[in-house]
This record gives structure tokens, sequence and C-alpha cells, in this order.
């Protein structure tokens, strides 16, 4: 028997190895939790083998078996089974794209690779260039330098460098490490030579990605996913990454015939702000991230942007060149963190036109600079790569010839020269912008967010609406979010972020005599993590253990990420001590204080917009999933911050009190879904327009006949002006706020509305 999902609560597994083990029998043990809180479907990171001690289980290493170290397929069918009896039911993450090889032992396709070559029955699994070497032999970028392969080791019938470890193919393990090495069927080489024998995810070596467009790939990769459903243990899926793949299109097609027509499928596609989904796709709808940039961004003050744009023009950080920057920051990513990729793209072209030009690479990646999604071969963008041909052309007259050849290649008989074009966009603008310049732009933070465009300062009410009502139309079973594994920061810390657009002044006058009497060794990157130090930071201005070590943590990642002064292949210690000795300055000193003073200060309309967004993400259409501990209060920040364990006691004896105002919210809209599915399912979505002097600060919505949804947003202004004569137009009958039990029929003022809390959530009731 299959579930509708309704909602979802997303549960990160992992093993004992790992540390904090978090596994099937835990998640057993959360499912009456879960079913008071009103979820209908636990919703479950990788499953499948994946590297022992992996922390998230993306690296996959056996797709064909379900993990032991989270309980195995015994332990699944005892949750699936456990959830049913509650009446819920499990959704999910399958990781298509690519398996975990860092440690080649592990992946048993992998490994046979490694030790048979061509001969091995999986060698067409993967996506090998046998070409790149002149030998014919796999390479892998695993080493330090070339010159460590003479440290290898014969052990039996396995190549050993230190904690590495490689077979021998039959028959050519007699002589030295080095001897041996030379006859096998890979070549190990130095990292640093950028090039990779086969295709990886994005840049990341230890990820190999597979070849799911042939079918006896997709079909034993899938033959465990595919049991799940034979058996009835799953409801639906959420596939990560699928424009990694040769063609999703046509994966999508094999899943859908897979898993039957009721399942659930969300996909992990990350939409330009302004890409439509392919609406040929058999699938319910992405993972949420273009709702997260709406229902963020109506919270979004846009009177702020100016005074902040300034603040970063000031600390050194010309905003007016930014897309010129993050062009720059495409071209370098594709020509040296994926210089392998781009290689083999280009040698694909020249092989399908039997021509070639000197200027080709720069062509491609110049290209690739005006495409603006993340690939462009979907039915409904077909005219997307001709609009960045002639966008090329126009601005770069002396690559027209080089992009003849790209055209040709395209139109030609094989498909390949497509797939790779395709594969190398979205990776390049993953690495490029989630990954480098979102870690660069500190105008305001809390909008570098996967699927966000920083330079768009906040969403008005009318995109709002529109988005939600297109959404409803088409895409009602959408997964809408404010959390994942992947965001940048917790929800809660974006919404206390996005009030300082309500206050730039406020905030530029305190980080101008932060950066007087603190200096950061780099103004940009100050002006960059004050804003998430003030997004994490404690009311009580207590700095614990644990806090300095995770604002350090994330200090590292986000200045070697930004890729300015120091990186992760090349880190600038001294500029890194420097970094490190300024936070701790930050942590310790007067500008605690002062940070602290602000904190409070604008804590209540933090809450408040955070109590907006999170009601807003649980009712405008699509499925909402609640990501783990989220139901709280929470400061996290980008991953492996956001996995932490979360306290699931704490929450259990919220849940039974309901004194906490986001409990109360979760609680309140997932039980308004399970009363009143229609309403949310089918689509029906209508603005409801306030009136008066204050009805900007109002947004809200009906859904169905019977459930309206109102909250207020830019509180700080709102606080010192009051809501005047401002009210809302109920709908004819009489309707009951689930939060707080007062009834309200006809025209209703906005400050009796309001009066308990910034949010409502109406029901039609019997007068």
């Amino acid at each position: 028997m299959a579930y509708p999902v309704l909602s979802t609560y997303r549960l990160q597994l992992r093993g004992a190895s790992a540390g904090d083990a978090f596994t099937f029998a835990d998640a057993e043990e959360l499912i009456p939790y879960l079913d008071d809180l009103g979820v209908s479907h636990l919703y479950l990171s990788p499953i499948l083998t994946a590297a022992p001690g992996s922390t998230h289980g993306y690296d996959v290493t056996d797709p064909t078996t379900v993990s032991e170290e989270l309980g195995g397929a015994e332990g699944l069918a005892r949750l699936a089974e456990a959830a049913k009896a509650r009446g819920l039911g499990l959704v999910v993450d399958i990781v298509p794209n690519h398996v975990g090889v860092d440690q080649p032992q592990r992946n048993p396709w992998w490994w046979d690779v490694l030790q048979h070559g061509r001969q091995s029955p999986y060698a067409t699994y993967f996506d090998i260039d046998w070409s790149v070497d002149p030998e014919g032999r796999i390479l892998l970028p695993v080493l330090g330098s070339d010159g460590d392969v003479a440290d290898l080791t014969v052990d039996g019938d396995v190549l050993r460098l230190g904690d590495l470890a490689f077979p021998i193919a039959p028959g050519t393990g007699e002589g030295s490490g080095p001897e041996v090495h030379d006859q096998q069927h890979y070549k190990l080489i130095g990292w640093r030579n950028g090039v990779c024998g086969y295709r990886r995810f994005f840049s990341i070596t230890s990820l190999a990605g597979l070849r799911q467009e042939d079918r006896e790939v997709f079909d034993t990769s899938h033959a465990e996913v595919a049991r799940w459903f034979t058996d009835g243990l799953v409801d639906g899926v959420r596939i990560d990454h699928p424009d990694g793949l040769t063609d999703p299109t046509g994966y999508l097609g094999w899943l859908r015939e897979l898993t039957g027509p009721q399942a659930w499928i969300v996909i992990e596609k990350i939409l330009g702000v302004d890409e439509a989904l392919d609406p040929t796709l058999p699938i319910d709808g992405t993972t949420g991230y273009d709702v997260l940039r709406e229902v963020g961004g109506i919270f979004v003050d846009p009177t702020g942007a100016e005074a902040l744009t300034e603040l970063v023009d000031a600390e050194g950080f010309d905003y007016a060149g930014a897309p010129e920057l993050l062009r720059q920051l495409k071209i370098s990513t594709a020509t040296t963190t994926l210089s392998s990729e781009l290689a083999r793209l280009c040698r694909s072209i020249v092989a399908a036109v039997g021509a070639d030009h000197p200027q080709l690479p720069d062509a491609v990646a110049a290209l690739l600079t005006e495409v603006g999604v993340y690939r462009s071969d979907y039915l409904n963008l077909s005219a997307v790569l001709s609009t960045a041909f002639a966008h090329t052309v126009a601005a770069q007259p002396e690559l027209a010839v080089p992009l003849q050849l790209v055209s040709a290649a395209l139109a030609g008989d094989s498909s390949e020269p497509g797939a790779r074009l395709q594969q190398l966009c979205g990776a390049m603008t993953a690495k490029s912008v989630e990954d480098c310049y979102f870690y660069r732009d500190a105008r305001l933070v809390s909008l570098n967010e996967v699927g966000g465009e920083p330079h768009r300062f906040g969403v008005s009410a009318a995109e709002f609406h529109r988005s939600s009502a297109v959404r409803g139309r088409l895409w009602p079973k959408s997964m809408t979010t404010l959390s994942t594994h992947d965001t940048k920061r917790g929800e809660d810390v974006r919404a206390r972020i996005g009030v300082l657009s309500q206050v730039p002044s406020l905030w530029a006058e305190f980080v101008g005599s932060w950066q007087t009497t603190t200096p950061a060794p780099d103004a940009a990157t100050g002006l960059f993590l004050l804003q998430n130090i003030f997004g994490v930071w404690p009311a009580d201005g207590q700095v614990t253990d644990e806090l300095r070590t995770r604002v350090h943590a994330y200090t590292e990642k986000a200045i070697r990420e930004a890729m300015w002064h120091t990186s992760w292949n090349d880190p600038d210690t001294g500029f890194e001590d420097a970094v490190h000795a300024w936070v701790d300055a930050i942590l310790d000193g007067p500008v605690a204080t002062e940070l602290t003073g602000v904190v409070v200060q604008l804590e209540p309309h933090a809450h408040s917009d955070a109590l907006g967004q999170k009601l807003l993400a649980l009712t405008v259409p699509g499925i909402p999933d609640v990501y783990q501990g989220t139901e709280l209060w929470e400061d996290s920040l980008v991953d492996p911050d956001n996995r932490r364990p979360v306290d699931y006691p704490a929450r259990t004896a919220e849940l039974e009190g309901l004194s906490h105002s986001k409990i109360r919210v979760v609680r309140a809209a997932l039980h308004a879904r399970r009363d009143h599915p229609e309403a949310f399912l089918s689509g029906d979505y209508r603005p409801v327009l306030a009136e008066g002097t204050a009805a900007p600060h109002i947004v809200a919505f009906q859904r169905g006949v019977d459930v309206l949804v109102a909250v207020t947003r830019w509180t700080v202004r709102l606080h010192h002006d009051g809501w005047g004569d401002t009210t809302l137009p109920l709908p004819d009958g009489t309707w009951t706020d689930r939060l707080t039990g007062n009834r309200w029929t006809g025209p209703t003022r906005a400050d009796d509305l309001f009066g308990e809390l910034p949010v409502v959530l109406l029901e039609r009731s019997d007068a």
C-alpha cells in the first residue's frame, strides 16, 4: 500500500564508524514523535553501502546493497514496517551519477576495472577516457606528485603507497613496486597535473561517474531500488544531481518505468532564477531550492539594497563589477579546476568534425559563461544555447571560427560532444558560483544560497504570488524546503541575516566601528565573515568552545572556497592564521559585547521572519520537507555543520508542551495538511491582499476554500510605524487560527490578527 506524500522529514543517517551513529533503528524510535509532529513520510539520506566512515552516504561503493552500518536490508524492512504501523511512509535519496572510489578495494566494480582493464565486465560502467594516456591506461590523479610512484611497494596481489591500495593484474606481480605499476591497466599520477582518466563528480577525484545511459548499468545499479518498490518499502525517491548524467531525461524515463506511476520522484535540479522546469519530465518536481529563494526573499527589504551595496563597495568589493568577476570565475574554473573535462570535451569536438582550432578551449569556456543554467539540453531550453552562441560571438568575434566547430559538433551524428558540453556546464556553474562566488559576495549573505541570485535583492510580493500560483498549477507535488544538507546556512541563520536588509545603516555603522577597532586582514573577507558570525551569535553572548570550533571551521572553509587569498589546493597559512587570529579577537574582544547588543535588539524581528518563512514553506504549493531539527530554532552553517546530531529528547518535550513558537507553527501546518489534503495537493492558490497603510507588511494567500495563511514582514519599520488602519479582508465565513484558537470574520484589523504571533494559519469553521 502506497501512502500519499503530504510532507517529509529529512533524516541524515550515518553508521557507527562515522561517529554519532544514526541508523534505521534510531529512525524507528523517532516514528511516534514524527507522527505526532504531523509528517507523512520519513525522508532518508542515501542508504546504499557507502565508504566506511562516510558522514553523508553520497560516496556509494556498492549500489546493489543496503548499508550494513545502517542496519542492512533487514533494518530497512523493519523501519518501513514500523512506519506503516503509524500510517507513515518512506522516501529515499539515491545517487545515480557517481560512486565512491577513494578506497578502490571498497568498490568491487572499480577494483575489477583497475585489475582487468578493458576486459573487466564493469569497464563500460564507468565513463573512462582510455585515450588520454598514450599507453591506454586509466590515469588516476591520486599522488602528491608523479615521483611518488617510486615509493610503491608490492604486498601480495596489491600495490601499496601509505594508505592507498590498488590491485595487481594477474601475472604482473613480479618486480619492484614501480616495475609492477608500469604493467597495470592504470597509471598513478600527481593530482596537480590537471588530468583525470575518468569523468568525476565535478572536480572530486574520489567520485567516479557512472554511465547510466547504458541500460545494463542502469538495471544493475538500480536493482536494489527496484526491490524497494516491488516490496512496498518506499513511496518515493529523491534523485541526486541528475544534471551530471549523460542523458538525464532518458534516465528519468527509465526510473519512472522502474518505480511505477504512483511513486513520488523529485530531482535535485538547481534552476536558474528565470528557468522553468521542463514540463515533459516524468517527475513530480525539484527538491525545492527555487522555493527556498522565493520564501526567504519575500522577507528581504528592498530599501536596504543601496546602503548595503555602498558598504561592500567601501570594503573593497566592486559590486558593479560582480558580473564580470563571475564571468572570469567561470572561465578560470573551466580552464583550471575542470581542465581535464574541458580537454576531453575539446577532443570529442575535434573527433566529431575532423578539425581543430588553437582557440577551441577558450571558445568553449566563453560560450558556457553565456548559458546561465546548469545545462541547456532540456526540451524547454532549446533556444538557450543558440542565444549563448550569439552573445559570445558578438562579445568576442575572434572566437567565431572555433565556435563554428562547436556548433557543427553539436549538430553531428555523435551525441558525445553535446553531452560533455552540458556536463561541463553544470560542473563549471556549481564550482564557480556556489563554491566560490557565494563565498565572496558580502552584500547580504543570506541570498548566497544554492539556487539563489544575490544580484536580485529579495523577492517582491508580485513575483512570489505569481511563482506560487504557477507551481500550484504545474508542479503541485514539487518539494518545498528551507534547509538541506547542502544549504550554505540554516534557515534561521538566513532569517536573522536577512533582517540586516531592514537596518542597513545600523549594520554599516557597527561594521565601520569594528573594522577600525579590530580590523580584518582583508576588509571584504572580514565583512563576509562578520555577517555569518552575526547569524550564529548567541543572544546571551556566551561563546562556548563548541561555537568557537564551529566558527573557525566555517572560516577555514569560507576563505578557501572564496579563493581570494588562499585555497584548498594552495593554502596560504600566513593569511589563514591571520584570519583565525582576527576571528578570536572578534569572539573575545569588545566587538563581542556590541554583537550581543545587536543580536538582542534584532532577535524579535529575526524570529518573526523565521516563523513567517517556515509557515510559508509548509503551506505554499508543493510538498514541504522539514530538515532534521529545524522544528526548533537552529544555528547551522554549511556542511558538515548542518549534519550535527539533533537533540530529539528536547524536541519531544517541546512538542508535548507546545510552548516554543516554531514547533507550534510546524505542528499546526503539518496537521492542517493532514486534515485538508485536498486543499494542499490540488495546487489551488489565491493571493489575499491586505488593505491600508501597512499592507505591504502582510503576505497572505488562500489554499483551497478552507485554509488561509498570513505572515508579517519588514517588522523593524512596522514596529516603529504600527499597523495603523491596515486590515486583511477575510473571505466569507468564520475563520479560526489554528495556532491561537482566535476566531475572525470579514475584514480584520491587522493589529488584532497578529496580536499574539506574527503569523496566522486560519481554517474556515462554522459560525
